[in-house]
Order: structure tokens, then C-alpha cells, then sequence
């Protein structure tokens, strides 16, 4: 069977699973079959065959930062070799510095942001600060990107972000830009620090329009993902194995992107 790297997983801890699995069904209008526990995590991608997860969630609130960073440093350590975490900041933390410092002490690997839930711009002077400091500590980092309702991922404000870091890498999630995949493309692609995930996007998209956006950023930026809880992994897979690419290609975005970015062996 191919080994397949699912690179966007939200998990929460069981007593609190439910009601933020409602919080992101009733923010996105969509039903999800999924309850975001590690345990679902595990059953769902077994049935496509996933080795290996890339874990986070989302801070909403600065007082929300450590716990959080901590669960997740706590399923890593509780499930070796199967999971990479990442932590999260929140932009208005007094604390940026000691924030990235305590993620790279709990041994989680990058940082998960996701500008619409915390409401800043990727192109204001907060996400600059941030960006810097994780650039300095080599870290990469993952952000959620576009959303029609909202003016704080689209592209227009990822691309000056990508410019002020050049060394740094950035995830797009969603092709870096969810609901807006082909101006993200257009506005994005050849952007040399930057990998997207191709998450909470093939549903939307024909087979042929996903080919499209893979080979404007290149099979070898392109990561497979279901952003779970949203989508179950048999389904994402159905419609990722219609896309007419090479072995080589579906290789690259099911397993040797994720693992080389996030230095598997």
C-alpha cells in the first residue's frame, strides 16, 4: 500500500472535542461526520493507509496558547513515530519570544496559525513580529489561508508576508487560499519558501482545475491533507486518486513532501 502523510490534523482533548468540532462546523456551514479526538485521527486515516500525522490546533484566545501546546506535545510523546506537532502562537500574546521558546522545548516541530480564527492580517505589523521570531529559530510554519468572507488570509496578504521572510517556510493551507484557489494560484505560485496542502479544497474543485493548481506550484510544494476533523480520509483520497498524475507526483504529495519537510526518515 502507498504510505501516505496526512499534513493538516486539528485534535482536541476528548472532554472538549465536541463542542470545538461545533465551532468549526457551524463557522464553515458543514456538516462533518468526524469528532476530533486522537482516537478518530487514528481510525480514519488507517483506512488509507496514513503512517504519519501532522497535528495541531488553533489558540483563540493568548490564555489558550500553553494548554494547547502542551496537549499537543503530550500525543506526540504518547504516540512515537506517529505524529509531528506543531504549536500555536496567538498575535496578541504578551509573550511572542517565550511562546516560540516553550514550543521548541516541549519538542514540537513548527507553529499552526490561522488568521481568521484569531483575527489579524498576514500583512500587519503583528504578524510580522511573529514571523520574525519564528523565522529566527528556523522553524516552519503553517497558515490557513483565504476565505471570501473575511480580509485577513487571502492571497493580497500572504504574498507580502512570503516576501518579508524569504527563508522562511510558509504552508499554505487549502492551496493558500480556501475559496479563492485559482487567484491564490495565480498570485502565489513560484514563490520559492512557500508549500501548500491541498486540504478542504478537492471538494471544490474539478480533477482537472486540482491538476492545475498542482503543477502551477509544482507536485513538489503540494502536501496531501484532509484538515481533519472536516473531511474523512476515504473520501479525500477518492477524489485526490481521480487527479491523472504521474506515480511520481502522487508519491510526492502523499508521502516524500511531508516527510522531507518535516525530516522523517
Amino acid at each position: 500500500m502507498q504510505k501516505v502523510i496526512n499534513s493538516h490534523c486539528h485534535i482536541y482533548p476528548d472532554k472538549i472535542a465536541a463542542k470545538a468540532v461545533k465551532g468549526i462546523r457551524d463557522f464553515y456551514d458543514l456538516h462533518m461526520s468526524l469528532n476530533g479526538t486522537v482516537d478518530d485521527l487514528i481510525e480514519d486515516g488507517n483506512k488509507v493507509g496514513v503512517c504519519h500525522y501532522l497535528i495541531h490546533s488553533v489558540a483563540t484566545t493568548p490564555k489558550q496558547v500553553q494548554s494547547i501546546n502542551e496537549f499537543i506535545s503530550f500525543e506526540v510523546k504518547s504516540h512515537p513515530g506517529l505524529f509531528t506537532g506543531f504549536g500555536t502562537l496567538h498575535p496578541d500574546s504578551e509573550d511572542i519570544e517565550g511562546d516560540l521558546d516553550y514550543i521548541i522545548e516541549l519538542g514540537l516541530k513548527g507553529v499552526k496559525v490561522h488568521p481568521d480564527f484569531q483575527q489579524f492580517a498576514l500583512n500587519e505589523e503583528k504578524a510580522f513580529k511573529m514571523g520574525e521570531a519564528i523565522n529566527e529559530r528556523g522553524l516552519p510554519i503553517m497558515i490557513h489561508c483565504g476565505d471570501f468572507r473575511y480580509n485577513y488570509s487571502n492571497p493580497e496578504h500572504l504574498k507580502p508576508f512570503l516576501e518579508k521572510f524569504p527563508d522562511l517556510t510558509v504552508i499554505g493551507a487549502h492551496f493558500a487560499g480556501w475559496s479563492m484557489w485559482e487567484k491564490a494560484t495565480e498570485e502565489l505560485a513560484g514563490t520559492p519558501n512557500l508549500f501548500v496542502d491541498c486540504s478542504s479544497s478537492l471538494y471544490a474543485l474539478s480533477p482537472e482545475t486540482a491538476k492545475e493548481l498542482i503543477h502551477a506550484y509544482g507536485a513538489d510544494k503540494v502536501l496531501w491533507a484532509t484538515d481533519f476533523p472536516m473531511w474523512e480520509s476515504t473520501s479525500e483520497m477518492e477524489m485526490f486518486n481521480k487527479i491523472d498524475l504521474t506515480e511520481e507526483e502522487r508519491n510526492l504529495i502523499l508521502f516524500e513532501n511531508a516527510a522531507k519537510l518535516l525530516g522523517l526518515k
